[in-house]
């Protein structure tokens, strides 16, 4: 699975910020929500047009996101 079957930024929808390709459920949302101990059940019951890909896709994005970040030392 590619994540960017799944994800899309589009300055017309939610300022740009990545959500699922067809909705307006941010990556961010996503996270947020699994952080604070929901489970995939929990978001699929809460936002029906979420899918698992969905929500494999965002974990996979974060962790792109993360994997490829820059790290500036200041001295």
């Amino acid at each position: 699975m590619r994540y960017t079957d799944y994800i899309e930024s589009n300055s017309d929808v939610m300022l740009g910020k990545p959500v699922i390709k067809g909705t307006r459920i941010t990556v961010a949302l996503i996270l947020q929500r699994l952080s604070e101990g929901a489970t995939p059940v929990d978001l699929l019951e809460a936002y029906p047009t979420l899918t698992v890909e969905g929500i494999y896709a965002a974990l996979a994005y974060a962790s792109d996101a993360i994997g490829n970040e820059t790290i500036i030392a200041v001295a």
